[in-house]
């Protein structure tokens, strides 16, 4: 009779109280990640940043991750030691670095804080409180992409088999949501005493937040563990091996979907990072509606998101669904170039397009590979997209500053949203070709996912 029992994960409403769980975990993610897009101006003028060390700011993310392949390493740590220790582990590293961000711009490291002499004794070219946000950034790139593979594998673990692609369209909601409010909240804060300070500091609260969510959900992971061991139905857990990381990377689709990451994302986040300064000069806007402007993209990407994976669970086309999203994307950053076109309007096709993308893109991969190397299937995937994540911000700050010389007021940002529109075109070039390959090689990869 104990065998007849159901596991918590065939639970009808507990499998959405844990995707609330780490849901939040990703949201206060996003929410840092993308809390400084509204205080570029403010660094420009209180910690005197250039539009490059802005860049470098943004791209530190992704240095762990391009460099020390840490989410490749993250995710065979998951798949060897699993969800809990992992994501402990990481969602801590994540959690000390938005700490230290948050302190390099305080007044009481800029006032003589501990580690400002030693961090102003070194490349005098950067202030001191640029290297410490640099080291923090780099601190918070080390657990934030491991924990969103964690999380991934957490989803995988409680909805494969039955509506993985909602599940992860819910997931990419909960990031774009962190995106929105911190589109909405960092202006209002920023308006505040000591606004600086208080909209980093909070950000980096909700971080903290995020890892106290995570040790709760550990408790159910626990209990599911226990009755999956109880019935005899534990994995067995291969060795990992080297092959694992070439048998992924002469798989055919999974380069092509790993490629669309890589040059998709890059013509996002990079983008986000900059927008509302960008329709700040561009349309001429108050910051606070810049802001409000470049939040409809997530604010249509949290709505859409979840919809698209729902049909995708039951009607299968996610790579036709990928080819449009790219194509989307490359027209709204030829738009944004070229024309005055409504920014709120174009802002909501972007939005679209990052919802098509990811909502098929991220469930789709994992058909792709045996459930043994899911988390470095993930993670040699985030890897790849991080080298996106990390060059992009930085050229993109270079082209920025080479193109306006004397670092004047308005600034013309023609030349990096065409920069951006050719990742869009590569983008659309690798989703077509995993639809030919799909259909020349049998891949499988637009069939419904509810029937995989």
């Amino acid at each position: 009779m104990e065998n007849l029992k159901k596991n918590l994960n065939d639970s009808k409403y507990l499998k959405w109280v844990v995707l609330l769980l780490v849901g939040f975990v990703l949201f206060s993610n996003y929410y840092f990640y993308d809390a400084f897009s509204s205080l570029f101006s403010l660094l420009r003028s209180e910690l005197g940043f250039t539009p490059t060390q802005y860049g470098l700011f943004n791209s530190a993310y992704s240095i762990p991750n391009t460099f020390l392949a840490m989410a490749v390493i993250g995710g065979v740590i998951l798949d060897k030691f699993g969800v809990r220790p992992t994501g402990v582990m990481f969602i801590s590293f994540m959690t000390i670095g938005a700490l230290m961000t948050a302190y390099g711009a305080s007044d009481i490291y800029r006032a003589g804080g501990f580690g400002y002499d030693t961090f102003n004794s070194f490349l005098p070219k950067y202030s001191p409180e640029l290297k410490m946000m640099l080291l923090g950034r780099i601190f918070y790139g080390l657990g934030a992409e491991t924990s969103i593979v964690v999380i991934s594998k957490v989803l995988v673990k409680w909805f494969k088999g039955k509506n993985l692609a909602l599940a992860f369209g819910l997931k990419v909601g909960f990031g774009r949501l962190g995106t929105f409010l911190a589109l909405r909240v960092q202006p209002t804060l920023i308006g505040s005493e000591n606004g600086m300070n208080t909209a980093i500091w909070f950000a980096a609260m909700l971080v903290l937040i995020g890892l106290l969510v995570f040790l709760f959900y550990t408790f159910f992971d626990i209990r599911l563990d226990k009755q999956i061991n109880q019935k005899g139905e534990k994995p067995i857990k291969d060795k990992f091996q080297f092959s694992d990381i070439t048998g992924l990377l002469t798989n055919r689709g999974y380069i092509y979907i790993a490629l669309l990451c890589l040059t998709f994302y890059s013509a996002v986040f990079p983008f986000n990072q900059l927008a509302p300064d960008f329709l700040l000069n561009k349309f001429n806007v108050s910051l606070a509606d810049s802001g409000k402007i470049a939040s409809w993209m997530p604010a249509a990407t949290a709505l859409m998101t979840p919809i698209i994976g729902f049909f995708i669970d039951r009607l299968g086309k996610g790579v036709t669904v990928m080819i449009y999203g790219a194509l989307i994307l490359l027209g709204v950053h030829l738009a944004f170039a070229f024309t005055m076109f409504s920014p709120y309007v174009l802002m909501i096709l972007l939005g679209i397009a990052f919802s098509l993308v990811p909502a098929s893109m991220w469930p789709t991969m994992v058909s792709m590979v045996k459930d043994s190397q899911v988390g470095t299937a993930y993670g040699l995937m985030y890897s790849i997209q991080n080298l996106g994540l990390w060059g992009f911000p930085i050229l993109a700050g270079v082209i920025l500053e080479a193109t306006n010389p004397g670092n004047p007021e308005v600034l013309n940002y023609t030349y990096v949203i065409l920069m951006f529109a050719a990742l869009g075109l590569l983008g659309l070039f690798f989703a077509l070709m995993l639809k030919h390959s799909d259909k020349k090689y049998g891949l499988g990869v637009d069939r419904p996912l509810n029937k995989q």
